[in-house]
């Protein structure tokens, strides 16, 4: 191996460890809010790509009638819940309309806007609108009215919902897999290594988006909120911050950032509608290396599982994903050491 052939190599894992960074700080900020060890966060990286490509063929995405009737189910759960608290049926109609409102309008656009063929920035704009709705209907069918079981029983819910957005992906999408247009196909030369546009465009989103998490929990009083619930969900509640909401927008913020990843990860590889699990499993290293509980180690974490991913693929190419998630072994077992042994506490 000479210089040029590192440089390609790591130019490449850092730009897939930005990918996992991203991911990495989907799945820390999900389980410290919520307590839910997300596995399905990469589902959302696949359906933000495939739905993207279902948008350029001119044809109408199969999540757009996947949200209308999450919507529906979660909009009639509220609306119960709400009726047998309070028998107030205004009040359980009005709750449920609010579920309704926004993936409603998001996919009335999509199936006006699909056969347009409007320009591939609105394409993507309305493929992330379309994904993010889905994080709030997640939480609320799957993890709402669990939110206070214990972990055990969150993850079994997660893997549970994993298989179902799978599946549900498999017949919305087909087999098919699908590579999206990039967003810039410039190309620089520095040295030895040729930097792509779309490179340059996940180096500058995940680094903004980054710096946006950051600001929005320093500066905003939701994001306070969501760090306040973090560290003391019952201490929270007593505070007045509803649990219910800050698990909504939490995994809004999850969904969001999943389509996000879809879109810029979708024009340098081949995306299936199961493509998701192993790109999501691998944010997920990251997470686990932070101690899913540190956005900085989380971070680096992930940059650290690209490196490794992509000179791995270079020396055994067929063993990249388990020298990947081997990584997850000496971590799991360092951190027991050093933490001990108690029994759960909640």
């Amino acid at each position: 191996m000479d210089f040029s052939i590192a440089s390609i190599l790591m130019l490449d894992g850092v730009t897939n460890g930005a990918i996992y960074a991203l991911l990495g700080l989907a799945t820390v900020l999900v389980f410290t809010v919520t307590r839910v060890i997300f596995i399905p966060q990469g589902e959302f990286v696949a359906y933000g790509a495939l739905t993207l490509a279902m948008l350029q063929t001119g044809k109408i995405p199969g999540t757009v009638w996947l949200l209308l009737i999450m919507a529906a189910l979660a909009a009639l759960m509220e609306g119960v819940a709400r009726w047998r608290h309070n028998g107030n049926p205004g009040r359980a109609l009005k709750a449920a309309l609010k579920i309704l409102i926004f993936p409603a309008i998001v996919s009335g656009l999509s199936v006006w806007a699909a056969p347009q063929q409007f320009s591939l920035w609105v394409q993507a704009a309305l493929s992330v609108a379309i994904v993010t709705a889905f994080g709030p209907l997640v939480y609320r069918v799957a993890y709402q009215s669990l939110e206070s079981s214990p972990p055990l029983v969150l993850l079994i819910v997660s893997v549970g919902v994993h298989f179902a957005m799978t599946g549900l992906g498999l017949l919305f999408f087909g087999a098919e897999g699908f590579r999206n247009p990039p967003f810039w196909d410039e190309r620089f030369n520095l040295g030895p290594v040729a930097v792509s546009g779309q490179t340059v465009i996940i180096f500058a989103v995940s680094l903004a988006l980054i710096v946006l998490l950051w600001l929005y929990f320093e500066r905003s009083l939701r994001g306070k909120a969501l760090r306040a619930t973090a560290v003391n969900r019952t201490g929270a509640r007593l505070m007045g911050i509803s649990s219910h909401s800050a698990g909504q927008l939490t995994f809004l913020m999850a969904a969001f950032i999943g389509a996000l990843s879809g879109l810029l990860i979708g024009p340098t590889t081949t995306v299936f509608y199961d493509s998701g699990f192993l790109i999501g499993l691998k944010g997920f290293v990251a997470a686990v290396i932070a101690g899913l509980s540190s956005y900085p180690g989380a971070l680096l974490g992930a940059l650290f599982v690209g490196i490794v991913e992509a000179f791995g693929a270079f020396w055994a190419s067929a063993f990249k994903e388990v020298i990947v998630f081997t990584i997850i072994l000496p971590v799991l077992l360092v951190r027991s050491l050093r933490a001990g042994h108690s029994d759960e506490d909640h």
